[in-house]
Protein backbone atom coordinates (compact mmCIF):
# COMPACT_ATOMS: atom_id res chain seq x y z
CA UNK A 1 0.00 0.00 0.00
CA UNK A 2 1.51 3.02 -1.04
CA UNK A 3 1.46 6.17 1.35
CA UNK A 4 0.64 9.90 0.45
CA UNK A 5 2.91 11.57 2.35
CA UNK A 6 1.71 14.94 0.97
CA UNK A 7 -2.08 14.80 2.73
CA UNK A 8 -0.96 13.95 5.73
CA UNK A 9 -3.35 16.88 7.32
CA UNK A 10 -6.00 16.21 4.70
CA UNK A 11 -8.69 18.17 6.19
CA UNK A 12 -7.51 19.42 9.63
CA UNK A 13 -7.78 22.59 10.89
CA UNK A 14 -4.71 24.68 12.30
CA UNK A 15 -4.37 28.30 13.85
CA UNK A 16 -0.99 29.44 13.46
CA UNK A 17 -0.15 32.61 15.43
CA UNK A 18 2.80 34.98 13.89
CA UNK A 19 1.63 33.24 11.36
CA UNK A 20 2.08 36.16 8.33
CA UNK A 21 6.13 35.82 8.34
CA UNK A 22 9.68 33.61 9.13
CA UNK A 23 8.66 30.31 10.25
CA UNK A 24 4.89 31.15 10.74
CA UNK A 25 4.46 31.77 7.14
CA UNK A 26 6.94 28.45 5.86
CA UNK A 27 5.17 26.67 8.52
CA UNK A 28 1.63 27.76 7.00
CA UNK A 29 2.95 27.07 3.12
CA UNK A 30 3.73 23.33 4.40
CA UNK A 31 0.51 22.76 6.33
CA UNK A 32 -1.53 23.85 3.26
CA UNK A 33 0.23 21.46 1.38
CA UNK A 34 -0.12 19.06 2.76
CA UNK A 35 -4.02 19.16 2.84
CA UNK A 36 -4.85 21.32 6.01
CA UNK A 37 -6.85 24.08 6.24
CA UNK A 38 -4.92 27.05 7.75
CA UNK A 39 -5.99 30.46 9.70
CA UNK A 40 -3.30 32.69 9.75
CA UNK A 41 -3.16 34.71 13.08
CA UNK A 42 -1.24 38.00 13.40
CA UNK A 43 -1.42 41.04 14.55
CA UNK A 44 -0.45 42.77 10.70
CA UNK A 45 -3.67 42.35 8.72
CA UNK A 46 -1.68 43.77 5.45
CA UNK A 47 0.56 40.85 5.71
CA UNK A 48 -1.51 38.38 7.93
CA UNK A 49 -4.09 38.79 4.53
CA UNK A 50 -1.64 38.59 2.15
CA UNK A 51 -0.28 35.24 3.72
CA UNK A 52 -3.84 33.98 3.73
CA UNK A 53 -5.10 34.27 0.50
CA UNK A 54 -1.12 32.64 -0.62
CA UNK A 55 -1.84 29.63 1.18
CA UNK A 56 -5.46 29.47 0.15
CA UNK A 57 -6.82 29.85 4.06
CA UNK A 58 -7.89 32.75 6.55
CA UNK A 59 -6.59 35.38 8.19
CA UNK A 60 -7.18 36.64 11.78
CA UNK A 61 -6.02 39.95 13.73
CA UNK A 62 -4.69 38.75 17.16
CA UNK A 63 -2.78 40.27 20.21
CA UNK A 64 -1.47 36.98 21.42
CA UNK A 65 -1.37 39.01 24.84
CA UNK A 66 -4.71 39.88 24.78
CA UNK A 67 -6.99 36.87 26.29
CA UNK A 68 -10.08 38.07 25.03
CA UNK A 69 -8.71 38.18 21.58
CA UNK A 70 -7.57 35.13 21.90
CA UNK A 71 -10.39 33.07 23.25
CA UNK A 72 -12.23 34.92 20.43
CA UNK A 73 -9.73 33.81 18.02
CA UNK A 74 -9.89 30.07 18.84
CA UNK A 75 -13.79 29.99 19.97
CA UNK A 76 -14.33 31.48 16.38
CA UNK A 77 -12.70 29.36 14.51
CA UNK A 78 -13.76 26.15 16.27
CA UNK A 79 -17.12 27.70 15.63
CA UNK A 80 -16.80 28.52 12.09
CA UNK A 81 -14.61 25.50 11.45
CA UNK A 82 -16.09 22.59 13.29
CA UNK A 83 -12.89 21.73 14.79
CA UNK A 84 -9.32 22.81 15.89
CA UNK A 85 -6.95 20.39 15.14
CA UNK A 86 -3.77 21.96 15.79
CA UNK A 87 -2.28 24.79 17.18
CA UNK A 88 1.02 26.59 16.25
CA UNK A 89 1.68 28.78 19.27
CA UNK A 90 4.54 30.69 17.32
CA UNK A 91 4.35 34.51 17.95
CA UNK A 92 7.19 36.05 19.08
CA UNK A 93 9.42 38.96 19.68
CA UNK A 94 12.66 39.61 20.16
CA UNK A 95 14.05 43.84 20.52
CA UNK A 96 16.65 45.46 20.59
CA UNK A 97 16.02 46.60 24.32
CA UNK A 98 15.82 43.38 25.40
CA UNK A 99 19.67 42.71 25.88
CA UNK A 100 21.87 42.16 29.23
CA UNK A 101 20.30 41.96 32.49
CA UNK A 102 22.37 44.66 33.52
CA UNK A 103 20.71 46.90 30.95
CA UNK A 104 17.42 45.57 30.39
CA UNK A 105 14.86 47.22 32.11
CA UNK A 106 11.09 46.25 33.12
CA UNK A 107 8.79 47.10 30.38
CA UNK A 108 11.52 45.18 28.25
CA UNK A 109 10.91 42.65 30.03
CA UNK A 110 7.73 42.85 30.15
CA UNK A 111 7.02 42.92 26.51
CA UNK A 112 8.80 40.24 25.80
CA UNK A 113 7.64 37.81 28.40
CA UNK A 114 3.63 39.13 27.51
CA UNK A 115 4.19 37.96 23.33
CA UNK A 116 6.64 34.88 24.34
CA UNK A 117 5.55 33.31 26.96
CA UNK A 118 1.89 34.58 28.07
CA UNK A 119 0.77 34.04 24.51
CA UNK A 120 1.29 30.62 24.99
CA UNK A 121 -0.80 29.98 27.73
CA UNK A 122 -3.49 31.86 26.57
CA UNK A 123 -3.35 30.01 23.12
CA UNK A 124 -2.54 26.62 24.80
CA UNK A 125 -5.55 27.49 26.78
CA UNK A 126 -7.62 28.34 24.63
CA UNK A 127 -6.57 24.98 21.83
CA UNK A 128 -7.29 22.77 24.55
CA UNK A 129 -11.08 24.00 25.72
CA UNK A 130 -11.46 22.13 22.34
CA UNK A 131 -9.16 19.54 22.02
CA UNK A 132 -10.23 18.25 25.14
CA UNK A 133 -13.74 17.55 24.33
CA UNK A 134 -12.31 15.91 20.61
CA UNK A 135 -9.80 14.13 22.01
CA UNK A 136 -7.43 14.51 19.67
CA UNK A 137 -5.05 17.61 18.60
CA UNK A 138 -1.39 18.22 18.58
CA UNK A 139 -0.03 21.89 19.69
CA UNK A 140 3.38 22.66 18.91
CA UNK A 141 5.14 25.70 21.11
CA UNK A 142 7.51 27.63 19.71
CA UNK A 143 11.00 27.43 22.32
CA UNK A 144 14.59 27.78 20.73
CA UNK A 145 17.68 26.62 21.46
CA UNK A 146 18.56 28.94 23.86
CA UNK A 147 15.93 27.42 26.65
CA UNK A 148 18.55 24.33 26.70
CA UNK A 149 22.09 26.70 26.80
CA UNK A 150 23.50 29.60 27.96
CA UNK A 151 23.78 32.53 25.85
CA UNK A 152 27.19 34.79 26.60
CA UNK A 153 25.69 37.53 23.77
CA UNK A 154 22.42 38.03 26.25
CA UNK A 155 18.89 38.48 25.46
CA UNK A 156 17.88 37.94 29.02
CA UNK A 157 13.56 38.26 28.46
CA UNK A 158 13.77 36.53 25.31
CA UNK A 159 16.12 33.75 26.65
CA UNK A 160 13.76 33.58 29.97
CA UNK A 161 10.77 33.43 28.04
CA UNK A 162 11.61 30.48 26.14
CA UNK A 163 12.67 28.62 29.28
CA UNK A 164 9.01 28.99 29.95
CA UNK A 165 7.55 27.85 26.71
CA UNK A 166 9.81 24.43 26.97
CA UNK A 167 8.92 24.04 30.81
CA UNK A 168 5.28 24.83 30.41
CA UNK A 169 4.77 22.48 27.02
CA UNK A 170 6.43 19.88 29.07
CA UNK A 171 3.86 19.99 31.79
CA UNK A 172 1.14 20.27 29.10
CA UNK A 173 2.16 17.16 27.76
CA UNK A 174 2.43 14.86 29.80
CA UNK A 175 -1.02 16.10 31.56
CA UNK A 176 -2.96 15.63 28.57
CA UNK A 177 -1.51 12.45 26.83
CA UNK A 178 -4.62 10.40 27.84
CA UNK A 179 -6.93 12.63 26.38
CA UNK A 180 -5.50 12.39 23.19
CA UNK A 181 -3.86 15.77 22.85
CA UNK A 182 -0.29 16.22 22.54
CA UNK A 183 1.88 19.23 23.41
CA UNK A 184 5.50 19.32 22.03
CA UNK A 185 7.96 22.59 22.05
CA UNK A 186 9.77 23.17 18.73
CA UNK A 187 13.35 24.40 19.71
CA UNK A 188 15.06 25.83 16.75
CA UNK A 189 18.66 26.97 16.43
CA UNK A 190 19.02 30.10 14.69
CA UNK A 191 16.63 30.65 11.55
CA UNK A 192 17.51 33.44 8.42
CA UNK A 193 14.03 34.63 8.76
CA UNK A 194 13.76 38.65 8.75
CA UNK A 195 13.93 39.10 12.53
CA UNK A 196 17.41 37.82 12.33
CA UNK A 197 18.41 39.38 9.63
CA UNK A 198 16.92 43.14 11.01
CA UNK A 199 19.12 41.94 14.51
CA UNK A 200 22.49 41.01 12.63
CA UNK A 201 22.13 43.73 10.01
CA UNK A 202 22.77 46.16 12.82
CA UNK A 203 25.97 44.01 13.89
CA UNK A 204 27.38 41.67 11.88
CA UNK A 205 29.57 40.83 14.90
CA UNK A 206 27.01 39.98 16.90
CA UNK A 207 25.95 37.54 14.02
CA UNK A 208 29.08 35.98 13.35
CA UNK A 209 29.40 35.10 17.00
CA UNK A 210 26.39 32.98 16.74
CA UNK A 211 27.00 31.15 13.59
CA UNK A 212 30.48 30.19 14.48
CA UNK A 213 29.31 27.39 16.70
CA UNK A 214 26.49 26.04 14.32
CA UNK A 215 28.37 22.84 13.35
CA UNK A 216 26.46 23.08 9.63
CA UNK A 217 28.24 26.48 9.20
CA UNK A 218 25.30 27.88 8.37
CA UNK A 219 21.79 29.41 9.80
CA UNK A 220 18.74 27.41 9.11
CA UNK A 221 16.08 28.42 6.72
CA UNK A 222 12.65 28.65 7.51
CA UNK A 223 11.33 25.78 5.35
CA UNK A 224 13.63 23.20 7.23
CA UNK A 225 11.35 24.16 10.93
CA UNK A 226 8.24 24.04 8.76
CA UNK A 227 9.20 20.61 8.00
CA UNK A 228 9.81 19.89 11.62
CA UNK A 229 6.17 21.20 12.89
CA UNK A 230 4.46 19.58 10.30
CA UNK A 231 5.49 16.31 11.30
CA UNK A 232 4.43 16.88 15.02
CA UNK A 233 1.27 18.41 14.16
CA UNK A 234 1.02 14.93 11.69
CA UNK A 235 -0.14 11.28 12.95
CA UNK A 236 3.59 10.28 11.84
CA UNK A 237 4.26 11.73 15.53
CA UNK A 238 1.57 10.46 17.35
CA UNK A 239 3.96 8.58 20.45
CA UNK A 240 5.67 11.95 20.74
CA UNK A 241 4.55 13.88 23.35
CA UNK A 242 6.06 16.64 26.25
CA UNK A 243 9.07 17.01 24.04
CA UNK A 244 12.07 19.62 23.65
CA UNK A 245 12.55 18.80 19.61
CA UNK A 246 15.76 20.46 18.66
CA UNK A 247 15.99 21.66 15.35
CA UNK A 248 19.76 23.57 15.51
CA UNK A 249 22.05 22.21 13.03
CA UNK A 250 23.55 20.67 16.02
CA UNK A 251 25.00 23.71 17.64
CA UNK A 252 23.87 22.32 21.06
CA UNK A 253 25.41 18.95 21.48
CA UNK A 254 28.63 21.25 20.62
CA UNK A 255 31.67 21.55 22.31
CA UNK A 256 34.14 22.95 19.54
CA UNK A 257 32.82 22.69 15.56
CA UNK A 258 34.41 21.44 12.54
CA UNK A 259 37.26 23.10 11.17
Amino acid sequence: MSIDLTQRLKDRVAIITGGASGIGFATAKRFAAEGAFVVIADVDPTTGEAAAEEVGGAFRPVDVADQAKVDALFDGVAEEFGRIDIAFNNAGISPADDDSIETTELPAWDRVQDVNLKSVYLCSRAALRHMVPAGRGSIINTASFVALLGSATSQISYTASKGGVLAMSRELGVQFARQGVRVNALCPGPVNTPLLQELFAKDPERAQRRLVHVPMGRFAEPEELAAAVAFLASDDSSFITASAFVVDGGITNAYVTPL
